[in-house]
């Protein structure tokens, strides 16, 4: 093969796009981006036991714009406050937060690995308003928003693969 039909096509493998698991991949050795401000606190948790039922999240650990790291139970232990979204496979894990809302807005809840969140106010799973993924490099890996009143919710995570999970409520500007 001629020596410049071998260059062109090294030079057009160049150009095509790449599907490779590389380009999934982000590079971090830059360090984590800067966080809006709203997430600011997401690097410092404090540790923190999620309930297995309604009764025994009543009162916290969360609290607004401070992020925890909060330890699971096996989901078959976990007395649901309400039908969780999605089930868990195999040995998932699960739990549940209380917190508290003083001023109404829109609050989002970012989880730093997989599981299914739900907030839950008397018994009900209300709708969500968004979610997405967190910024690359950031620790944050889902984030759901919610348009939630003054009054005290639960935050129910399901169907984690994790025996622990860094959680943060935070309100929106």
């Amino acid at each position: 093969m001629p020596r410049h039909f071998l260059v062109m096509l090294a030079g057009l493998a160049l150009l095509a796009p790449s599907s490779g698991a590389l380009a999934a991949e982000p590079d971090c050795t830059a360090g984590a981006p800067a966080l809006p401000p709203e997430l600011a606190a997401w690097g410092t948790r404090d540790a923190v036991t999620a309930a297995v039922d309604a009764a025994g999240a009543a009162t916290g650990p969360i609290t607004i714009g401070r992020a925890v790291d909060a330890s699971l139970q096996p989901a078959a232990a976990v007395d649901f406050a309400a039908a969780p979204g999605k089930a868990g496979e195999g040995e998932s894990r699960a739990g549940l937060l209380g917190f508290t809302v003083e001023t109404a807005g829109n609050y989002r809840v970012a989880l730093g690995a997989g599981a299914w969140v739900d907030v839950i106010q008397a018994g009900t799973a209300l709708a969500s308003t968004a979610h997405g993924h967190g910024p690359q490099c950031s620790g944050i890996r889902k984030m759901v928003d919610f348009s939630l009143t003054p009054g005290t919710y639960l935050l129910q995570i399901a169907a984690s693969a994790t025996p622990s999970i860094a959680v943060m409520v935070a309100k929106l500007p």
